[in-house]
């Protein structure tokens, strides 16, 4: 029934039915015609099936049966009370449950009015006032059941409106996170692979110029060259697993920070580019993501300051730490211009050294260096 509510209903409405055609002898010898007794049954009982779909016409179809009864033989004393009359009661429910309240109240008003008018035509007889009494506990109750079921209602409702919005933000959410990883692993990779491979182009054309010359240097060159590719590829497996399945074993190491610097300026060295390194102030102890973004500006710029500063270009990388702040500096006194940092490198480079500083509430900026050169500058604060 709960499934199936017209069946419900009907069911409802045919018991009625049942118990209306059982006193209709009854009231047929008492002098009411047959056809409006029908009629009144009809009115009264034919809508129920559809209440649900329908509460206002089907709960006026039933009340125009009830002042249909009150008019045609509600004045004759004597008559037993119908079955169909809960059919009334029904109908305030219904319009209670399903609609507003200000249009229920109007149909209880109907209601009262039908009552009282009853209860006039009935006046002289004792049962008469029980009865009054016992509509108006049966209207009471059709309304309280009306509000408790229409308040049930009204509250899964909002719980499933909720469960959907909650799907909606769980869903943007993800795919935020999803973003977001996307872009912490293409900076990631861009600054490992920019760097590495930068290093080993710059080694493998000094082999290829020295290869016949200087045949221990062109050695040397392609031993830096396999080093570096082997450090590279390392690094890159220990980003890329965390892409594998649950299955696959991931193998975990500690990400880089400030303490890196001192390297990346020896491998630069490597690379042809003397490299002078100033730290004023403990750099080891720097919060995680500050010490990480540090290490990945550091070999962004030098790696940029290999592939377009040019021979004999010296770099110069500060680190300043105050209780307040971190300020970091790279120079250089090559002659690339921005306008090839960008071609070359597409630009990634320069913008995901600005997105790791915006990201820690930090402030960044890269351009020409007024000695000539390129300049990048970046602060990081440290004070809660």
């Amino acid at each position: 029934m709960k499934s199936h509510p017209a069946f419900g209903d009907s069911l409802i409405a045919g018991i009625l039915l049942l118990f209306d055609m059982g006193i209709a002898a009854t009231v047929v010898d008492q002098g009411v015609s047959f056809s409006a007794y029908l009629a009144v049954t009809l009115l009264m009982l034919g809508p129920l099936p559809f209440r649900r779909h329908h509460p206002l016409g089907t709960s006026y179809l039933i009340l125009a049966g009830g002042f249909l009864q009150l008019f045609s033989h509600g004045g004759i004393n004597g008559i037993p009370v119908r079955m169909s009359d809960f059919a009334l009661a029904i109908a305030l429910y219904t319009l209670v449950a399903n609609t507003n309240r200000k249009t229920a109240l109007i149909y209880l008003g109907w209601l009262l009015a039908g009552t009282l008018l009853w209860a006039v035509f009935q006046v002289g007889e004792l049962q008469a006032v029980f009865l009054v009494f016992l509509v108006f506990v049966i209207f009471g109750f059709s309304w309280a059941m009306g509000e408790f079921i229409g308040a049930r209602r009204a509250y899964q409702r909002e719980m499933e409106q909720r469960l959907v919005l909650l799907e909606t933000e769980r869903d943007q959410q993800a795919k935020i996170a999803v973003g977001e990883e996307r872009s912490r692993i293409a900076r990631e990779l861009h600054d490992v692979v920019a760097h590495a491979v930068s290093v080993m182009i710059v080694h493998a054309d000094g082999a290829a110029y020295t290869i016949r010359s200087q045949p221990e240097v062109a050695e040397n060159a392609v031993r830096t060259i396999a080093d570096t590719g082997r450090l590279a590829l390392t690094e890159m497996r220990r980003l890329l697993g965390v892409l594998r399945s649950e299955e696959a074993e991931t193998q975990w190491a500690p990400q880089p920070d400030a303490r890196g610097v001192v390297e990346l300026a020896e491998n630069t060295r490597a690379a042809g580019v003397p490299v002078r390194l100033e730290i004023n102030g403990d750099v080891d102890d720097l919060p995680v993501g500050v010490g990480l973004s540090v290490y990945r500006i550091v070999q962004e710029a030098l790696t940029n300051t290999i592939k377009h500063a040019g021979a004999g270009t010296t770099a110069l990388v500060r680190l300043a730490r105050s209780p307040e702040e971190l300020r970091l500096e790279v120079t250089d006194d090559g002659y690339g211009t921005p306008h090839d940092v960008v071609k070359v490198s597409g630009g990634n480079g320069l913008i995901g050294m600005r997105e790791r500083a915006a990201v820690l509430g930090g402030e960044f900026e890269a351009g020409p260096n007024p000695g000539g050169g390129w300049r990048v500058r970046a602060t990081f604060p440290l004070a809660a």
